[in-house]
């Protein structure tokens, strides 16, 4: 007796997926593998802007580990697949803020060091006109300059942590004057030498941007008469510079010192230090924080004392002076950060011409 009748009659029962309905399946499923991948493991980011030239080039497609840091868990889940905060061509939002899920990172391979170029989420949406979730804040790329515990300043746009001179992107881009004996620089010099915001001041007064192997090259025609850094002058008040605050005489190349927040250290607040570390204590930690003449008050309690809940960091772009970044707008949460840069996998330029739109050079090249 053929005991495996049954299985024949529930095979030769079993209705066949229709091509329509293996399709679905198979969207499905690439849909949410390639989540889980771009969520726990990898991501590829695009270089929007020149923030971080010539160490990063517009055009410059990069993949970014959400291993190094151990991956951030969602906090906004509900969200449309592969859209990060807008809808592509009808521009409406691509999540739902209905549910919220606290911060929590994974297990990584290491903390962020300085040195690291790192993407996370721009603090400043969290205001008006955005009030977007912590992850679905816009991305921003930019190299860590200190992190939770240092102090860090800078003397005449050198970067010092802990009293020590930082090591300065090598490739790295910032200001310079330059004089030349009347006659125009040539635009191949300017290709070749990668010169960025050309401005011409007067006949022979020029300002641009440049590295400093580009500037010693530069400054080696005979036509040149000067290359100097245009550096912002130490005790000049620059109001868009992070505090905001009159008290602090900062400016982008002269700052600080400033103590950047680390979990479980207290500040004492006082008139100097709350303009520092108010929107910390508010915005990213959640507290109420109010002042009634010279008394402070967190969350109804008076108090002249805050021990922080999360660690921050400071984060600049290479490209000094064409840089939106720590300098204007404070610390970046440890809930903001999404991984570190690994390498280019490719490179595309928008303004050469179409033989030339890859830069063959840069491909898989290593991020430093």
């Amino acid at each position: 007796m053929n005991w495996k009748f049954w299985n024949r009659k529930n095979k030769e029962g079993k209705k066949k997926k229709s091509a329509t309905r293996e399709w679905v399946d198979a969207i499905v499923f690439a849909v949410i593998a390639a989540t889980l991948i771009r969520t726990l493991f990898i991501e590829a980011y695009t270089i929007p802007t020149p923030s971080m030239e010539s160490s990063l080039l517009v055009g410059d497609f990069l993949f970014v580990s959400k291993v190094n840091y151990g991956a951030r868990t969602p906090m906004t889940p509900v969200a449309f697949p592969f859209a990060h905060h807008t809808m592509p061509l009808i521009g409406t939002k691509a999540y739902w803020d209905g549910i919220k899920l606290p911060y929590y990172r994974l297990p990584g391979l290491s903390d962020v060091k300085k040195g690291d170029v790192v993407v996370f989420n721009y603090p400043m949406e969290a205001d008006s006109p955005f009030y977007r979730p912590v992850d679905k804040r816009e991305n921003y790329i930019k190299r860590c300059q200190g992190t939770p515990g240092d102090t860090l300043s800078l003397t005449d746009a050198q970067v010092y942590v802990n009293g020590k001179a930082a090591i300065t992107p090598e490739m790295g881009e910032t200001s310079y004057m330059v004089q030349t004996d009347g006659s125009e620089i040539n635009p191949q010099i300017v290709t070749d030498l990668h010169l960025s915001d050309v401005q011409q001041l007067t006949n022979t007064d020029y300002m641009m941007n440049m590295t400093k192997q580009a500037a010693a090259t530069l400054k080696s025609y005979s036509n040149i008469k000067v290359v100097k850094p245009n550096n912002s002058i130490k005790g000049v008040y620059d109001p868009e510079v992070f505090p905001h605050d009159p008290h602090y005489r900062w400016n982008v190349d002269n700052y600080g010192p400033i103590i950047i927040p680390k979990k479980g250290w207290t500040v004492k607040l006082d008139t100097l230090t709350l303009p520092i570390y108010r929107r910390a204590i508010t915005v990213y930690e959640g507290n109420k924080l109010e002042t009634k003449g010279n008394d402070i008050f967190i969350n109804g309690t008076k108090t002249n004392q805050y021990t922080f809940k999360m660690n921050y960091y400071w984060m600049m772009g290479d490209n000094r002076h064409n840089s939106l970044d720590s300098r204007f707008w404070g610390f970046v949460p440890e809930d903001h950060i999404v991984g570190k840069a690994l390498f280019i996998w490719m490179s595309w330029d928008d303004n050469a011409s179409f033989l030339h739109k890859i830069r063959w050079s840069r491909i898989f090249r290593g991020i430093h």
